[in-house]
């Protein structure tokens, strides 16, 4: 192995099992029965005595309630999912209801079986900070039970110099409130285009809608649609479809009250069903000086993946959205963090196994790539990719990748861009910038370090990378050292 060129610290990020999210649990569904086991639970409940309820129910008050933001409200809604059981007792008291509710719910743990594959970027709040010291924001993927994933978030103040400092991680955690968003007809056209099912169907579904539509102005231009294309073959395959993709697209809001490390984004759409992974998070600064926050990340509903997109102003109200487009087909999507030349520009790996560059004109649907780096190296000899979005500095745009060699190995390296047309590659690094050494081959999945984002301060490139799909460690490395050692093309 060479000495590597960045520098590993002793900062480190472990999973924490104790950051738990109360989630509606209806028993048998997880082992996908035909029929619902609800009502025999809701007449156990329903015959128990009063006073056996009240002391359940202040047990419960008492072990939970510090764990969940509102609990007795979470409670209550998620009695109101069996209602329908419940008809026959109007009179059903407060206590009673609580317990019917904490029946049907069960706590989940985002990180129970690890936290990896950070991103950072600059924190909305930059406020008591000293000379020298900026805070950064940075995005985890959680991973919990059944391997499924979440986004999480931590901070971390950087500087002066060759400082940092992880900021702690408050409890309880919350999943934010979610809400249905409104999709262009011209985007839901290239979603269906990416599953290559636009038939007469969904043209004329497309044809119906309004310009901007929600939920609502689907059901009612499918059910302004005429008879006889509704009852052809294949036509509830295709009506399945359509609402699968209008109901991918929500928002999630969290209260003013809870910090950012305390937020969680869950699976909240069908397509993401079994996963969240591996966010790639940018501040995004428009042509106009607005500045929001952006991210690519993949969903997984345990069969297919699908490219998605979150926007938020300020990482407290998110906004979830698939992407489309030739280029929106394969996982690992990094977007720049300013539009280059009027057009919306990002890094993927279309083909799997190489970098390629994709332009947008709105940022949602994305051209066919350009290929720009393809594996040459011993240590990328099975693949590359990068490792979160460009950063921009006054020698081109320095894309952190990942290669995959011998054993199934990642190691992380780099190249550098032209600033003003991206296609062109300047440089690249020969040998990696960081790769597992003994004490990082074991993990969940071993022999892997991977980044889904570095962050550049005050001449040093800081690099929060994911050990084995397990745990978080932290590089950093002078950015002139690492432009240094490209080798230019």
């Amino acid at each position: 192995m060479t000495p590597p060129l960045a520098h590993r610290t002793g900062a480190t990020l472990n999973r924490d099992p104790a950051r738990v999210v109360a989630r509606l649990f209806l028993p048998g569904e997880e082992l996908h029965l035909p029929h619902s086991r609800a009502q025999e639970i809701v007449a156990r409940v329903m015959s128990l005595d009063e006073p056996e309820v009240e002391r359940i129910v202040a047990q419960l008050l008492e072990k939970f309630a510090a764990r969940h933001p509102n609990y007795e409200e979470l409670l209550i809604g998620h009695a109101s999912v069996v209602a329908a059981h419940t008809e026959e007792s109007r009179h059903t008291t407060h206590a009673r209801t609580l317990l019917l509710g904490a029946t049907f719910t069960a706590e989940y743990a985002v990180e129970a079986a690890a936290v990896c594959n950070p991103s950072a970027m600059l924190h909305p709040d930059q406020s008591s900070l000293a000379d020298g010291e900026v805070r950064i924001a940075i995005s985890l993927r959680g991973i919990g039970e059944g391997h499924v994933s979440s986004i999480g978030f931590c901070s971390a103040v950087v500087g002066p110099g060759e400082r940092w400092s992880f900021s702690p991680r408050p409890s309880p955690i919350a999943a934010g409130t979610v809400s249905p968003t409104p999709w262009h007809k011209a985007h839901l056209r290239a979603a269906l285009a990416d599953q290559g099912h636009v038939d007469e169907l969904a043209q004329a579904v497309l044809h119906a809608l309004p310009v901007e539509f929600s939920g609502a102005s689907l059901e009612q231009a499918l059910a302004g649609l005429h008879p006889d294309l509704l009852s052809r073959p294949g036509a509830a395959t295709t009506v399945e479809l359509v609402r699968r993709l209008v109901s991918s697209s929500y928002a999630v809001e969290f209260t003013d009250d809870t910090a950012l490390e305390q937020r969680v984004l869950l699976p909240s759409a069908a397509e993401e069903s079994h996963g969240m992974e591996d966010a790639r998070f940018t501040r995004h600064v428009d042509d106009d000086g607005t500045v929001d926050y952006r991210a690519t990340y993949t969903a997984y509903d345990g069969q297919r993946i699908a490219p998605r997109l979150l926007t938020s102003p300020d990482l407290r109200v998110f906004q979830a959205h698939r992407l489309a487009g030739p280029a929106a087909r394969n996982k690992g999507m990094a977007l720049f963090p300013r539009q280059v030349e009027g057009r919306h520009l990002a890094l993927c790996r279309s083909n799997g196994e190489s970098t390629s560059l994709a332009s947008s004109a709105d940022g949602y649907i994305w051209n066919e790539p350009k290929l720009l780096q393809e594996p040459t190296a011993s240590w990328e000899s099975l693949q590359v990719g990068n490792c979160g979005p460009p950063i921009e500095t006054d020698d081109g745009w320095l894309v952190i990748t990942h290669g995959v060699g011998a054993m199934r190995t990642y190691a992380i390296g780099a190249i550098l861009l032209d600033l003003r047309d991206p296609s062109i590659v300047l440089g690249r690094l020969e040998c990696p910038l960081l790769e597992p050494d003994r004490s990082e081959q074991d993990g969940y999945v071993p022999n892997v370090l991977y980044s889904c984002g570095a962050f550049a301060h005050d001449g040093i490139l800081w690099l929060p990378y994911g050990i084995g799909d397990a745990r978080i460690g932290l590089a950093w490395s002078p950015i002139a050292e690492v432009l240094g050692a490209l080798t230019r093309t």
